[in-house]
């Protein structure tokens, strides 16, 4: 009885956050509760890929939402526009960052109210509202961050 009190009690303190979805379908369905369509969220999702894959700046940089901070090395780095981007293509998507991106499987996307995440929270996308009421939205980056400024440091 213990067990199932404190099991309980557990599942209520991770009750805010979303579980890991197991399948595609799982996917699809907690992004199209927290966030929407999930069609966008694919189209994006393999076209970051591909463009990733391909070392492919300006296809990565259109799917940016301006202006960006991004954090690479300890540092903040704001991002004004796609030839900015471009620009400094090398210095935001590193090693850890490209991995992130080319490692995610769809299946595995970790889902909240505040986008869809890669990896350890690399890279994040969510929804961008063309209008007030927010019938219509592009799905953009709207985090990218190096795994080594999560990290905490040792003393």
């Amino acid at each position: 009885m213990l067990k199932l009190v404190a099991a309980a009690l557990f599942a209520g303190l991770l009750g805010a956050l979303p579980a890991m979805a197991q399948t595609g379908a799982e996917v699809d369905d907690a992004i199209t509760t927290d966030l929407g369509d999930a069609a966008p969220y694919h189209t994006a999702f393999d076209a970051i890929h591909q463009a990733v894959a391909d070392d492919n700046a300006a296809g990565v940089a259109e799917w940016v939402s301006y202006p960006i901070t991004v954090s690479v090395g300890g540092k903040a780095l704001t991002i004004n526009d796609a030839a900015q981007f471009e620009t400094e293509y090398e210095t935001i998507i590193t090693g850890d960052i490209k991995d992130a991106i080319l490692t995610q499987q769809w299946e595995a996307l970790f889902v909240n109210a505040d986008g869809v995440m890669y990896g350890n929270g690399q890279v994040w996308l969510n929804g961008i509202c063309k209008d007030d009421a927010c019938a219509e939205f592009d799905v953009k980056i709207i985090t990218i961050q190096s795994t080594a400024d999560l990290t905490p440091k040792a003393n």
